[in-house]
């Protein structure tokens, strides 16, 4: 792409590089991309790496909605060890000793982090307590809960455990595990969770996002890549992958595109948003059914995707 050319709308697949924060991949895109609207659908924490999700141009308007779909990551979580971030970057707080602890109690426990639960986020993170951020009042060492969230766990499965010595010298157990889950879910938590009901604590040592939703790790380049030569799903391509499809005459198109809520085919109640495409397979309007109806969620009008 000439970089004094607007780029196109559509998503950029990152594979993020541990120690950056999603916003730091946002500010590099922004200048491999060369322009300020880049966005993310959904953070990922400095230490982890994987699949993140970005949008440039018009496309930044699905990222609230692309935010929503689920999500798979591949961790080690390691029990023996409480911190007080919950992860690795953390200071260690407790330790026990997880020698011997049968994987039977550890496949129980983990059955009833599995489904629909309430999550009590990690203190340490970038949820709002009263305006300010969760992770600015653990630091100043302020006394606070947060409350808890309900998020579905859609597998939680143990791939891998080895017992070894961490590098204070306390035996810990590790635990290679894959969760498919939904957005607002805390792997960190999840680790923590773990480890509190088999009573030696633990903590999430490791983490890479292997999907989200649609985009997987197949689609994901690297930073490095990308400013060699960058790679972006088309706004109408990515809208396709993501939502169900709904393909629409000129006549309604127009309709849509001024606001005006026509009635939605059988099959599509309650589908979420659907992404509607003129004739000539541009994409014209994020809807979602209501009453039957087609309310506009994002306007992208008829020009090339």
């Amino acid at each position: 792409m000439n970089r004094k050319q607007s780029p196109p709308d559509g998503l950029v697949i990152v594979d993020k590089p541990s120690g950056f924060t999603s916003h730091d991949v946002v500010a590099k895109m922004r200048g491999i991309a060369g322009t300020r609207r880049v966005g993310h659908a959904g953070t990922l924490d400095p230490m982890a790496t994987g699949v993140l999700v970005l949008g440039v141009q018009r496309a930044t308007k699905l990222l609230g909605h692309l935010a929503l779909t689920e999500k798979e990551y591949l961790g080690t979580i390691r029990l023996g060890q409480d911190t007080n971030t919950d992860d690795a970057e953390g200071e260690v707080t407790r330790v026990a000793d997880p020698t011997g602890l049968p994987q039977d109690a550890v496949d129980d426990r983990i059955a009833e982090l599995t489904g629909d639960i309430m999550q009590v986020p990690p203190r340490v993170s970038a949820i709002k307590v009263d305006g300010k951020r969760s992770y600015k009042r653990a630091r100043e060492g302020e006394d606070f809960e947060l409350p808890a969230r309900p998020v579905t766990v859609y597998s939680f499965t143990v791939h891998d455990r080895r017992e070894t010595v961490a590098d204070d010298g306390t035996p810990v157990l590790d635990l290679l595990v894959s969760v498919v889950c939904s957005s607002g879910t805390y792997i960190r938590a999840l680790a923590r969770d773990l480890g509190a009901a088999l009573g030696v604590g633990g903590h999430l040592s490791a983490l890479r996002r292997t999907r989200v939703g649609p985009y997987g790790l197949d689609a994901a380049r690297t930073l490095d890549q990308h400013q060699q030569e960058l790679s972006i799903l088309p706004v109408a391509e990515a809208a396709a992958l993501a939502f169900p499809r709904w393909d629409v005459d000129a006549r309604r198109a127009g309709l849509l595109l001024n606001g005006v809520r026509i009635d939605v085919p059988a099959g599509y109640e309650g589908a979420g948003p659907v992404a509607v495409f003129d004739p000539e397979g541009r994409l014209v309007v994020l809807v979602e059914e209501l009453g039957g109806r087609a309310k506009s969620l994002v306007v992208f009008g008829a020009d090339p995707a």
